[in-house]
């Protein structure tokens, strides 16, 4: 005899699908939830409705946006002749919080990793080929994490991108390696940008 209601049952499954959160989180956030009178279920909610019905991919570098194209590939004062190749949206906020570089981005989706399923195809390298092609790009610079599958896609994009005739250059190794862009603070985030080295 189950003695937890359904819809309970079902928003711990749901939250438990989250990264990070196991069924005991999960059911803890649930409880709160419940116990909570302030409104914040309803504006949970809300926020989660207007994110998936609101939000969309850039149809230029593929950052998340509301607005298309998103308000840095619209901005005539960002240096569009460079782009900045980073695995998440998560990154482009980590650099830009750091307010060291001024150019555009593009957002890869992913890394290459064949063993989780994660091929060429699969992540937004066409397009960024596309973008350097049609020209009036000088540098991309190449912001994968520092890890082995960063490591690997820098490389393959390298392979793609050097016979197109552009400037290809690496962040700084001031970053550590085997870390993610995103926990990585203002500072560490400006010295690897000033320290990006030609690949």
């Amino acid at each position: 005899m189950q003695t937890t209601p359904a819809s309970v049952t079902q928003l711990i499954e749901e939250l438990s699908e989250l990264p990070g959160i196991g069924r005991k989180t999960a059911a803890r956030l649930t409880f709160f939830l419940l116990r909570n009178q302030s409104g914040l279920a309803e504006r949970l909610a809300e926020a989660l409705r207007a994110l998936k019905e609101r939000t969309r991919f850039c149809s230029v570098c593929y950052n998340i946006t509301e607005n298309d194209p998103c308000p840095i590939c619209a901005d005539p004062a960002r240096d569009h002749n460079t782009i900045c190749v980073v695995e998440e949206p998560l990154d482009v906020l980590a650099i830009e919080q750091a307010s060291a570089y001024k150019g555009v981005y593009h957002v890869l989706h992913g890394v290459l990793a064949p063993s989780e399923g994660m091929f060429v195809e699969d992540l937004r390298i066409g397009e960024l080929v596309g973008r350097v092609r049609v020209g009036g790009v000088a540098e991309v610079v190449l912001a994968t994490n520092p890890t082995s599958e960063g490591d690997w896609t820098a490389s393959y994009l390298l392979t793609q991108l050097r016979p197109l005739g552009v400037r290809v250059t690496r962040l700084g190794r001031g970053l550590p390696v085997g870390g993610d862009l995103e926990y990585a603070d203002a500072v560490t985030l400006t010295r690897a940008l000033e320290g990006r080295e030609e690949i």
